[in-house]
């Protein structure tokens, strides 16, 4: 039988906040295949935090050159993700995400040529390499006599980037501009749905594993049947094992890579400050393995879906923090007070999203 700490080693690995960090943002995105970013900034320490030193200005490179894009790539929730792998992810999830939204859309009166205008306007708008803030996008088509009040505008962005007209691309202002999908990101694979949902759940577990069957059912909001049918083609590229009496799925080189490579020091006694919403926490539909269930209101303050920023201890969320004042310190909100070594931990973190964040 595997231990908790075991477990909690192995998905420190996987997510690469212990052991080796990825070389940029965009190698950070392949490893994960979706990284949350509703919250845009977040999402970009999530990308640097986990490689060897990468700053905001080079998260936003990645994102001006397209090597990392943000989309709706399932949940109806902004993930950033590899430029060739959304088109095969938006095959399995777009059709289950457009059908819950059937009733929404009746509230709001928005019909299928309501849909197929906004599409024409924007594509002719965007045409040859251009971009289109979100504002410009609503200017645009309430000129043209498209209502965009009460979420119909952001209803038409989520509808077009759904069935893959649209996704967010070069930086503008404090977020990003609207660009076409296939001129800001051509090149795409192309998967058989079944290969689809084995290339789904081998991503996922790459960069979240170990986890459970209902872990990556609730991160793709997908199906049991097709997560089985992941598995069954995956076959001996993932193993299972058991923690506290629940089975877990783990690929066979994740496993090995974490009982070939003993523990360092430097690793058991890191402090890492993983920011709002982060994978490590919301990845995974059961968080009682990362987090005490008496701590969550910690986590989510009065349970109103916003997930502060995280410190984490030997793989355990220990706290909270907050951004840097105007004096640039970090203010840390532990728990229970943390040992001296871990104080002198979370400053070498703290130091590190001072320096990402210049």
């Amino acid at each position: 039988m595997t231990s908790r700490a075991d477990l909690l080693r192995m998905r420190r690995l996987a997510h690469a906040i212990d052991g080796e960090r990825e070389a940029g943002p965009a190698d950070v995105a392949r490893r994960l295949l979706a990284v949350q970013a509703q919250d845009f900034a977040a999402g970009c320490w999530a990308l640097a935090v986990r490689t060897t030193g990468a700053t905001r200005a080079d998260v936003l490179a990645e994102l001006d050159a397209g090597r990392v894009i943000r989309s709706w790539p399932m949940r109806g929730t902004l993930h950033f993700v590899p430029p060739e792998d959304l088109r095969w992810m938006l095959g399995i999830t777009t059709a289950r995400m457009v059908a819950g939204l059937a009733a929404r859309h009746r509230q709001l009166e928005l019909e299928s040529p309501d849909f197929a205008r906004a599409r024409d306007l924007v594509t002719d708008a965007l045409s040859g390499g251009r971009s289109i803030g979100r504002a410009e996008v609503m200017e645009l088509w309430e000129n043209a006599g498209i209502a965009t009040g009460g979420q119909r505008g952001y209803h038409l962005i989520y509808f077009l980037a759904q069935t893959g007209v649209l996704c967010w691309g070069p930086t503008l202002r404090t977020q990003q501009a609207l660009v076409l999908l296939d001129e800001w990101a051509p090149t795409t694979r192309q998967l058989e749905p079944d290969e689809a949902w084995g290339e789904f759940l081998l991503r996922y577990l790459r960069g979240h594993g170990p986890a459970t069957i209902k872990d990556f059912v609730w991160w793709t909001k997908g199906t049991v049947a097709g997560a089985k049918t992941g598995l069954a083609v995956l076959g001996d590229a993932v193993t299972t094992l058991e923690v506290d009496g629940v089975s877990y799925l783990v690929t066979a080189d994740l496993a090995d890579r974490a009982t070939s490579t003993p523990q360092t020091r430097s690793e058991r006694d890191a402090v890492e400050l993983l920011p709002a919403f982060d994978e490590y926490l919301l990845g995974y539909q059961d968080r009682r393995p990362v987090l005490d269930e008496a701590h969550f209101e910690r986590i989510v303050p009065g349970g109103n879906g916003v997930f502060q920023p995280t410190i984490v201890a030997r793989g355990r969320v220990v706290g909270t923090w907050r951004r840097p004042a105007g004096d640039g310190t970090v203010d840390l909100q532990p728990f229970e007070p943390l040992t001296a070594t871990q104080e002198r931990a979370a400053a070498r973190s703290a130091e590190a999203y001072r320096r990402f964040a210049v």
